[in-house]
């Protein structure tokens, strides 16, 4: 029993401390002398707590200025490339950086990441298939749209260089990024034409059923069913 009453008394609660003014300044006088003898780890943490408070607000705020910056240089890109005037778009024009300038000098920045698309679909349209790939590959996107369209244009160059199966993977991913009814149908066509072509006549056949399934409103369907009868053998 008098272990019991023992713990019991050692033990102190909220109500304890506001019911027992002395107890609640001894145990601010233990908290004060803990700081005091710690006086240079506890100035060190306070320290080190700011710097990395004001180094992210520091570096958010240049990274805003940077993003701005690039921002401006893209405009005039933007309009070579809407132009197709596509070198100057990529190059520059002395005046103004082009998409691949803007890459190297503002990474990090949202401009930057856009203009990996730009520059990829530049490349693309030039018919440059390896610095194409290497942009789009660099660019991600919230945009659930632009990004599903991206991984497309992965699909495309694949395709123009005869990697079929890759071209089929890119346009699946393309198909299952965040599915739509108006573009879905359109990337399952493009995935079943890159099956074919690679002999796979499965996948042709799934992705041919995917539109017919789940996408029978869309343009494609009556080409889904018209293909997938083919393979089918059915006349």
């Amino acid at each position: 029993m008098a272990v019991k009453s023992k713990k019991k008394a050692e033990s102190h609660t909220g109500t304890e401390y506001l019911e027992n003014p002395e107890l609640l300044r001894d145990q601010l006088t233990k908290t004060e002398q803990f700081l005091e003898d710690h006086r240079g780890v506890v100035i060190g943490v306070a320290a080190l707590i700011a710097v990395v408070i004001a180094g992210f607000f520091g570096w958010k705020y240049y990274q805003d200025s940077r993003n701005e910056e690039a921002q401006n240089m893209m405009f005039q890109a933007i309009h070579y490339f809407e132009s197709d005037s596509l070198d100057l778009a990529l190059d520059g024009d002395g005046s103004n950086l082009g998409f691949s300038a803007i890459v190297q000098e503002y990474s990090g920045t949202e401009a930057a990441n856009l203009a990996n698309y730009y520059a990829g679909v530049s490349y693309l349209k030039k018919g440059q298939y390896k610095p194409a790939q290497l942009f789009l590959e660099d660019f991600s996107s919230s945009d659930l749209l632009v990004q599903s369209k991206a991984y497309s244009l992965l699909g495309d160059i694949q395709m123009e260089q005869g990697n079929f199966d890759e071209a089929l993977t890119y346009y699946k991913r393309a198909a299952n990024h965040q599915p739509t009814s108006e573009f879905s149908p359109v990337y399952w066509m493009q995935a079943a034409i890159a099956a074919e072509k690679a002999g796979n006549e499965t996948e042709a056949a799934g992705a041919y059923e995917k539109i017919i399934n789940d996408y029978p409103n869309s343009d494609q369907v009556n080409e889904a069913k018209k293909y997938l009868a083919k393979i089918q053998g059915v006349s």
